[in-house]
């Protein structure tokens, strides 16, 4: 495979955040960004229960969920088992983006690559939990069969696919943060697991009652390979970004970019069109600059960056 001379080309970054956040948008920013500098980027939609994103990418139908082309969830006596009860690996998830079947993957104008875990939503009364949607995430592998992709990674609101092991499987993690406490005190959660997993915590095993699936997990974490926690700050105007950056920094917590208050961007989001905008992807770019710096990191695994200024109008 042809190595690049992108330094993200090969990475996978997941997006999290609380709901409302924005890290979808986010996700869209980002990957138009880095599509227009280079890189070839994939997009994996792991939110089990929110829909929209394809259209958000100007992509009129969405993909089949990937939970089908491996086989199916296991409540519904498929193959894909959830993490939690089932760390091992899923099986054959290094795929070449040329090899799968044309309805796993659409592409955008911008010629971003999406592909989508699955959706909850229709399976029915008591599909089960959407465990097996954050496996494919935690496991599977993007590439052309030429060249390496760097994988985007929009995960579903809140911090409970974190706590089913999806971080272990990333190189780095951007937490979006709008203006709320909630908001912030997820970027400190996140912060704080990191850290953990870097210094070698081990899952909880108690209710796994085979060994292999002890030694299963415990290889998964002692292998982790995430390096940093970046902070984006979404729809903010002056005061709640000094506000945030103050909260944020008594957590050695410092955002490496600031996206303005856009009320199209909500429009957009609201009337499911192609999301445009280009004052925000210039915002983001202060984002892209800090992923592909791989600045040195602090003890709390979160990057190592001067406070970013609170925007002035």
């Amino acid at each position: 495979m042809k190595e690049s001379s992108n330094p993200l080309s090969g990475s996978r970054i997941g997006m999290f955040g609380k709901g409302g956040s924005g890290k979808s948008t986010i996700t869209v920013l980002l990957a138009k960004v880095l599509a227009k500098q280079g890189y070839d980027v994939c997009v994996l939609d792991a939110d089990s229960t929110n829909v929209g994103l394809h259209q958000a990418f100007g992509v009129d139908e969405p993909p089949e969920p990937l939970v089908d082309y491996f086989g199916g969830m296991v409540f519904s006596g498929g193959a894909v088992t959830c993490p939690v009860d089932d760390p091992t690996l899923l099986a054959d998830a290094e795929i070449a983006i040329e090899e799968l079947p044309s309805r796993f993957v659409r592409r955008s104008r911008e010629g971003v690559w999406l592909l989508a875990a699955g959706k909850m939503g229709g399976r029915g009364p008591g599909a089960g939990c959407d465990g097996p949607m954050a496996k494919i995430a935690r496991d599977i592998r993007l590439h052309f069969k030429h060249e390496e992709c760097v994988t985007l990674l929009d995960f579903k609101a809140g911090f409970e696919d974190s706590a089913r092991g999806v971080l272990v499987g990333l190189d780095q993690a951007v937490v979006v943060v709008d203006p709320t406490s909630a908001a912030v005190q997820m970027a400190i959660n996140m912060s704080e697991l990191v850290e953990r997993i870097q210094k070698g915590d081990l899952p909880a095993t108690a209710h796994l009652e085979h060994p292999d699936l002890v030694a299963a997990a415990r290889s998964l974490y002692s292998q982790a390979r995430i390096q940093h926690v970046l902070v984006v700050l979404n729809r903010v105007e002056p005061n709640s970004s000094r506000h945030l950056i103050d909260q944020l920094a008594q957590r050695d917590l410092h955002p490496v970019a600031q996206i303005r208050l856009d009320p199209s961007i909500s429009e957009s989001w609201l009337m499911g069109e192609r999301l445009e905008t280009q004052q925000a992807q210039k915002e983001v770019q202060d984002l892209v600059i800090a992923l592909e710096g791989r600045c040195q990191t602090t003890g709390h695994g979160v990057l190592e960056v001067p406070v970013h200024p609170a925007f002035t109008y």
